[in-house]
């Protein structure tokens, strides 16, 4: 089952359906006026629609409060640094505009019931703020940009159901590649996703909730939208930042929690191999916080259902986050 409680094969119209039902309680933050999503206007001249030339972060709410704001904003400063953009906005202008936007999501009527969410994502928003360079005339060169644009958007959160930590969920390694470091920064947020879109709907085609990207060399990077871990003979392997990989906020709080719950823990180069071996496996981001994974591709990750670390680490994570620890256990 998809983490966003599609069947598999489901395609597009699930999805829209979900769409349509919460536009009304979305609400787009463009250059400070808050806006229905359908009368955010851009230029078609704009950068960051014509080259991707953009920087972004996903942030999510718990008990209506923004998470892990200032390593977000911090992320998102550096990644506008190492691409040479000039933000719009700094980040105190930055926050202020999230908790406006915030608060008039929050003042638009209630969230439509969804009996399959996890407790910890019902009545929380996602937050998305992009920065980009601007319109001007048309061409490559980033001098001719003027009049950067600043967007926040805010809608209702769709995590994975509660039953994909449960369960667990289905990853596949896909034959797109992580674009090499020396074309693309990889610690910078950018708007070029192309690759990554690619790697979805590979991913999406075989039945799997997930992509992982292989470099050059067939090292694995990371998912297409998360980082992954694996669990062997009771010590957790990641990918070192050194793959070329984003340094994922969420990855950064499991490494802590990790080594405070005093498991080892190991940076390494990983491959799909590896993986294949692994007694657990488990990927991460803002939305899907620890997520089990129980299958790659075809077979399943040790006995096919959460393992014992992961399921520690998740209840670790919960505990920093607030909120129920758990879901039921029923299989």
């Amino acid at each position: 089952m998809p983490p966003d409680g599609r069947p598999a094969g489901a395609g597009p119209r699930v999805v829209a359906s979900r769409y349509n039902q919460g536009m009304n309680r979305t609400f787009v933050n463009l250059d400070g006026s808050l806006v229905a999503p359908q009368d955010a206007k851009i230029s078609v001249l704009d950068r960051g629609f014509l080259y991707g030339d953009s920087v972004y972060e996903v942030v999510r709410t718990y008990g209506g409060a923004p998470f892990e704001l200032d390593a977000h904003l911090a992320r998102l400063a550096s990644s506008a640094s190492r691409i040479g953009l000039s933000p719009k906005w700094d980040a105190a202008r930055t926050r202020v505009e999230i908790d406006r936007t915030l608060a008039a999501s929050r003042a638009h009527g209630t969230d439509a019931p969804d009996p399959q969410a996890a407790p910890w994502n019902r009545g929380e928003r996602y937050i998305r703020v992009v920065m980009t360079r601007g319109a001007g005339e048309i061409g490559l060169d980033p001098a001719l940009a003027i009049d950067p644009v600043a967007v926040v958007i805010v809608q209702p959160l769709h995590g994975p159901p509660a039953r994909a930590y449960v369960e667990g969920v289905k990853v596949a390694v896909v034959g797109v590649r992580r674009p090499s470091p020396l074309a693309l920064d990889p610690a910078a947020k950018t708007g070029a996703h192309l690759s990554h879109v690619l790697a979805v709907k590979e991913a999406r085609e075989a039945g799997a909730d997930e992509a992982l990207l292989l470099d050059e060399q067939g090292f694995v990077t990371e998912g297409s939208s998360s980082n992954v871990f694996a669990v062997e003979e009771g010590k957790l392997r990641t990918p070192p930042l050194g793959a070329g990989i984003l340094e994922g906020v969420t990855r950064g709080i499991v490494l802590r929690l990790a080594r405070e719950e005093r498991l080892a823990v190991e940076e390494m180069p990983l491959t799909p191999g590896d993986l294949a071996r692994a007694d657990e496996l488990f990927i991460t981001s803002t939305q899907r916080e620890i997520l089990p994974v129980a299958r790659l591709g075809e077979r399943p990750v040790g006995a096919g259902r959460p393992g014992p670390v992961t399921s520690a680490l998740h209840r670790a994570f919960r505990r920093v986050a607030g909120g129920p620890v758990r879901v039921s256990e029923r299989r």
